[in-house]
């Protein structure tokens, strides 16, 4: 069948290659099997694979050497490999040529399925958030909106949603975790796309020159005052007010900001003469309004005529499966800023960047990225680097697993909170793996490799 996804299989043990294709076939993959990797190599073509199976310890060219050569020929394929010789070096060597995945021998054949199927599943992801971004550049003229976990995309379809009604939006979210992005992205897919989005920032001004900025004045209107002067919410006519931090609005322009959203007019300071605009307000905060609302500091009436609408970022450590494509996307933008060829991330920093809990979201992950990468002499950010600007705690690895832990009483506490949620996960979702990661926003090899860091077996959840 046409969507049949295409596997080569390269192993020099006749016996084991037959096996793995008949395992493989058998699950409605089109595989074919070399036993030359020679042969392999030279038959390769992009585009008619989907996935790469090799052996590493083979006779004239090894698994390293076809791994490079077939990268050469094309960088995206995944590549699986298989070792019975499985060291922390060794690993770490493949990882750095490109491959996608280590399986180590002996293993059984749901073993060989589950790496291959996460291989697929990965090169899915990839393509689909290409695909994203290629549609986030089309329809919001807006390229930064990386990831491909549920929760990004539960955020991105209620933009879609929300965007074409004309109302009021209050967005809130951890500082960091991209609102102002998230605005622009309702602003270029509403009907207003073609108007200007003017943003500002509320608690970056001090009262009396925000409120000018905001709503502009007549000339004489106070000392310095020497001519007419716009505002922001009048430049922004038929278009979007971007109000970033709205809790720090002090209270005369909370009043003032109240009465244009009842009847979309203003007046400038010092001036009588009313000004009529159609401006849609988006707004953001990183607090709690309803607590502002009790405490007195904000109007109740303008957090309900701001909040008609509400869309809610979650923070970074709850789209994990996101981190990795972020972390790539800053590299590149580097990379093409400075010149520098930073191919990514090694395996202990990947390691280290999906278990740290970035406080500071996504802001604090390109900083973090950006300072790494001015600080690394090598091809790859590593844990080492990345621990200067980062707490990272230590994993002690054997045959490339991780199997002990630094014994602090936080670290003791963290795992055994960790272990106890992976459980509790797999008992949630009766032993599934895949619908275990999507509860938890991680990625299906994350959860594989806390199973093995935790060694658990099957009765521990069942």
């Amino acid at each position: 069948m046409a969507d049949k996804k295409r596997i080569m299989l390269i192993d020099n043990e006749e016996g084991l290659c037959r096996m793995m294709e008949a395992v493989l076939a058998d699950s409605g993959y089109s595989v074919k099997a070399y036993v030359r990797s020679f042969e392999a190599v030279e038959e390769f073509r992009p585009g008619e694979w989907d996935l790469v199976v090799s052996d590493i310890k083979m006779p004239g060219m090894d698994g390293l050497e076809v791994l490079q050569r077939i990268k050469q020929k094309e960088p995206g394929i995944p590549v699986i490999m298989i070792t019975a010789y499985a060291t922390v070096e060794m690993s770490i060597q493949a990882l750095r040529k490109g491959a996608y995945d280590m399986l180590t021998k002996p293993f059984e054949p749901e073993e060989l399925l589950y790496r291959v199927k996460n291989a697929m599943k990965h090169t899915q992801l990839l393509a689909e958030n290409r695909e994203l971004r290629e549609e986030l550049v089309g329809k919001f003229r807006f390229d930064n909106i990386i990831g491909s976990s549920s929760a990004l995309k539960e955020v991105l379809d209620k933009v879609e949603k929300i965007a074409f009604r004309d109302t009021s939006v209050l967005i809130t979210g951890e500082s960091g975790t991209g609102k102002e992005l998230i605005a622009q992205a309702i602003h270029y897919n509403s009907l207003r796309k073609e108007k200007k989005f003017v943003a500002i920032n509320c608690g970056a001004l001090p009262e009396t020159l925000l409120e000018s900025e905001l709503f502009g004045y007549k000339k004489g209107a106070f000392t310095g005052a020497n001519s007419d002067r716009q505002g922001l919410l009048e430049a922004a006519d038929g278009g979007t007010l971007f109000l970033d931090e709205v809790g720090n609005l002090p209270m005369n322009v909370q009043k003032t900001l109240l009465r244009f959203l009842q009847e979309q007019e203003f007046h400038r300071i010092g001036d009588t003469k009313p000004v009529k605009v159609d401006v849609r307000i988006i707004s953001a905060t990183n607090a709690d309004l309803k607590l502002s609302v009790k405490d007195g500091s904000f109007r109740e009436d303008l957090y309900y005529r701001l909040n008609v609408l509400n869309l809610h970022l979650p923070p970074l450590r709850e789209r994990t499966a996101d981190i990795p494509l972020l972390a790539s996307h800053f590299i590149a933008l580097q990379n093409r800023k400075f010149g520098t060829q930073i191919k990514g991330l090694d395996a202990e920093a990947l390691d280290a960047v999906l278990n740290y809990p970035w406080p500071g979201n996504i802001r604090q992950l390109k900083n973090v990225v950006e300072a790494s990468m001015a600080m690394e002499s090598s091809d790859y950010l590593t844990a080492k680097g990345l621990s200067q600007f980062i707490e990272i705690h230590q994993h002690h690895h054997e045959d490339g697993v991780t199997s002990g832990i630094d014994e602090s009483d936080y670290n003791r506490a963290l795992s055994r909170f960790e272990m106890d949620y992976l459980k509790g996960l797999l008992r949630k979702s009766r032993g599934n793996i895949e619908m275990a990661a999507r509860e938890a926003g991680m990625n299906m090899a994350t959860i594989y490799r806390k199973i093995k860091k935790y060694n658990l077996r099957k009765e521990d959840w069942q």
